[in-house]
């Protein structure tokens, strides 16, 4: 990139003669409001030993658009005339086709009322998640707002263990899933989904810590690693590991195709033995030669399933987020029988899911933007000599993202918290390669 990098000043609550910042406070409350209710939602600590759980869903569902329509206007209005180069940096063609493509998939899908009710409450999320590294004025507040969002939501994930375990835990007497007994869950109604977070906010910890805030990155470090522990999510605590490996090695190699391959080839490799092993039964024997179980938990079924139907919709898909839990199955069902694996919420593979929702080009799209874009735009960031601890943060949690993407579901889900975390090591990464860090407040 040729032309200069422009200061992006990443707000002090007050200012030099010991004034309170009025505007400055809105934006410290935004930032922390933003990643709480993201991270816990307005609805946390779920009862699934409720078997009506699912009842008035539909009101509280309301609420959440309500919410975070209304918080995503207030960041945006807090952050776009200050950062308005930021924000148009992320015009790229590629982000132009892909909201393009995603507005034509929900014109032309097979149930456009919950279609367009999702792509509002995904823009909602990707607006959020843009603006939420605008708000603080230089790096200093950015880690003093982090260490207290974080903070106070590990604060809140282990009250709900010690003050309402059958909230915070799973239960043999769960409706389903009850052989998850004993595995901490968090506010969330899945472990996997609190495995993930916690394994994210390792990496914040460690960031932290590299940046001489010792005492809070080691704890937030030390209680996202138990909580993480905790779950059981082993998963989570793969790819977590897999992330700090990779990470290091890419940091360390300064040229552009070997960390290519660091990246992506363990990424194919890692597909190619998993849904790659539902259609090509050369991979299905390599996968079982793998010291764990083949069907991958089962999910080689729920695969099979979702190939075969992607097959009678390759181009289109079923419509933005319309497949899973919609109409769009029972158009599948044959001889009247409909196998378990057409009730699942997901495919369990986040790339499976975006092209039976969007389509091979869809797919395509995706990958380019969030697969590709974001090592392309680290590299960056290392030559202009942008601040490497930072960077690594975000390169963890987009390598984190995109090798759980071939275990589960995550990419444009709404306002899923993995789905809003994995976007702000996307946008990090964005703005670390086309503007310059402020690392202290400026003064008045």
């Amino acid at each position: 990139m040729n032309k200069p990098l422009s200061s992006l000043q990443f707000p002090a609550i007050v200012d030099p003669f010991g004034r309170v910042d009025a505007l400055r406070v809105a934006r410290c409350i935004g930032f922390i409001a933003t990643v709480l209710i993201l991270w816990v939602s307005l609805r946390p600590f779920p009862d699934l030993g409720d078997p009506t759980i699912g009842d008035g869903e539909k009101g509280k569902l309301a609420t959440t658009y309500i919410t975070l329509g209304i918080l995503s206007v207030a960041v945006l209005m807090l952050t776009a005339f200050r950062h308005a180069q930021a924000f148009r940096s992320l015009l790229t063609p590629m982000c132009l086709l892909l909201c393009c493509w995603m507005c034509i998939n929900t014109v032309f899908s097979h149930d456009f009322e919950i279609s367009s009710q999702r792509l509002i409450l995904t823009a909602s999320a990707i607006a959020l998640a843009a603006s939420l590294l605008l708000l603080p004025d230089s790096q200093t507040e950015l880690d003093l707002w982090l260490s207290a969002a974080v903070l106070i939501f590990l604060a809140v994930c282990y009250l709900g263990v010690i003050l309402a375990p059958s909230l915070s835990i799973h239960l043999a007497s769960d409706t389903s899933e009850s052989q998850l007994a004993g595995d901490w869950r968090g506010p969330y109604g899945h472990k996997n989904v609190a495995a993930s977070i916690m394994a994210m906010l390792v990496f914040v910890g460690l960031y932290l810590a590299s940046r001489r805030a010792i005492i809070s990155g080691v704890l937030i470090a030390s209680l996202a690693a138990f909580f993480l522990i905790s779950t059981g999510g082993k998963s989570a605590m793969a790819v977590c590991v897999g992330a700090l490996v990779l990470s290091a090695m890419v940091a360390a190699i300064k040229n552009i195709l070997v960390r290519a391959c660091l990246c992506f080839l363990p990424l194919l490799c890692l597909n190619l033995l998993t849904v790659g092993s539902v259609f090509s039964e050369r991979f299905a024997a390599v996968a079982k030669l793998l010291p764990f179980d083949a069907t991958f938990t089962g999910r080689t079924d729920i695969w099979a399933f979702a190939i075969s139907s992607l097959a009678l919709h390759p181009l289109l898909g079923y419509g933005f987020a319309a497949f899973w839990g919609t109409d769009a199955i029972e158009s599948l069902v044959q001889n009247d029988q409909i196998e378990w694996t057409a009730f699942a919420s997901h495919s369990h593979n986040g790339y499976l899911d975006s092209a039976l929702t969007m389509g091979y080009p869809g797919l395509a799209l995706i990958v380019i933007i969030f697969v590709v874009a974001p090592l392309r735009n680290f590299s960056a960031a290392m030559r202009f000599g942008n601040d490497e601890p930072l960077a690594k943060l975000f390169l963890r949690i987009w390598l984190f993202g995109i090798y759980l993407s071939s275990m589960e579901s995550f990419l444009l889900d709404r306002a899923d918290p993995i789905w809003f975390t994995f976007l702000i090591g996307v946008f990090g990464l964005h703005y670390l390669a086309r503007f310059r860090l402020t690392r202290e407040p400026k003064a008045a």
